[in-house]
């Protein structure tokens, strides 16, 4: 394979490399250090089927199922559909996933390590592509953080809830989404997490705060640790943090969660089609079920 690093501060191109066949340990490996070191991996030009895209992403940890078992592939639970499209009426999948500077499964006790998706077909308009993936970089975020605030945070945990993203997205203009059920919220109670992770691949510090979840700060009162994440977001979204993709069709576009928080741009109308699949890759090669504080080792037995 051939990765080419691109010029802004995080994203790489994966060439030569098809997905579609089972790629060695040492393959996959190799693409997990990439992702320690550029955070987003782009892999042009893939056809696969949704059980290809399947068997690839689950070599990087396990895969993770929606408990609410919405707009899933048939017959592949793992896989969700992304898409504004319709047929016989009927929703193909999510149509506003994302659209929220978030990182995914951070209200998890076991993190998310990667997101996977492949997009098939993608919105234009005047010949440029729309619906883009923009990323921020939260090791360059913390390594640019006053030290006072680096002290503050250095023995802090954040709770992080995925009801707060929800309701979020609830309020939204023309959202459908209906409240969680009770089964729903049951199945994701809050997580906390230390607010400074040391990245398991890159030995990297990495701000782990997120607007989408992080709702308290460990040992602060709520009004303190209130304007601390107001501080901690309003920082990270700085413009020097940012890359954003522009998608191509039959590209897969992976990318680290522990290191970026993610935002999907919805500058495109309902008759401006997208569909994309995706798999979200759990951070069990990556840590124990202990949680974030314990790293383990992955198969090339290099220490993460």
């Amino acid at each position: 394979m051939i990765i080419e690093p691109n010029s802004h501060t995080l994203g790489a191109r994966v060439l030569e490399l098809d997905l579609s066949i089972k790629l060695k340990d040492n393959e996959i490996d190799a693409l997990m250090h990439a992702l320690g070191s550029h955070s987003v991996l782009e892999f042009p030009d893939q056809s696969l089927s949704t059980s290809q895209l399947k068997s690839f992403s689950e070599r990087f940890g396990q895969l993770y199922i929606s408990p609410g078992g919405r707009a899933q592939a048939q017959g592949h639970p793992e896989v969700m559909i992304l898409s504004n499209m319709l047929k016989d009426g009927q929703a193909l999948g999510i149509k506003d996933a994302g659209q929220s500077w978030h990182t995914d499964m951070s209200y998890s006790k076991m993190i998310a390590f990667a997101n996977v998706l492949y997009g098939t077909t993608i919105p234009h308009r005047d010949g440029k592509p729309l619906g883009a993936t923009q990323f921020r970089d939260m090791r360059a975020a913390y390594e640019d953080l006053p030290a006072d605030v680096k002290q503050t945070l250095a023995d802090k945990t954040i709770t992080h809830d995925f009801n707060k993203f929800w309701e979020m997205m609830r309020t939204r203009p023309g959202s459908t989404r209906p409240a969680l059920s009770e089964r729903e919220r049951q199945a994701r109670p809050p997580a906390v997490h230390p607010a400074v992770l040391i990245h398991p691949i890159s030995g990297k510090k990495v701000l782990y705060a997120n607007p989408g979840y992080a709702i308290q700060i460990s040992d602060l009162s709520e009004q303190e640790s209130t304007e601390m994440l107001e501080f901690l977001f309003a920082h990270q979204l700085k413009d020097k943090f940012l890359y954003t993709y522009q998608w191509k069709k039959n590209s897969l576009l992976m990318w680290d969660n522990i290191g970026t928080i993610h935002n999907a741009v919805a500058d495109y109308e309902p008759h401006e089609h997208r569909y994309i699949e995706r798999c979200q890759v759990m951070a069990t090669r990556l840590y124990d079920a202990r949680g974030t504080t314990q790293p383990i080792m992955f198969a090339s037995g290099s220490t993460v």
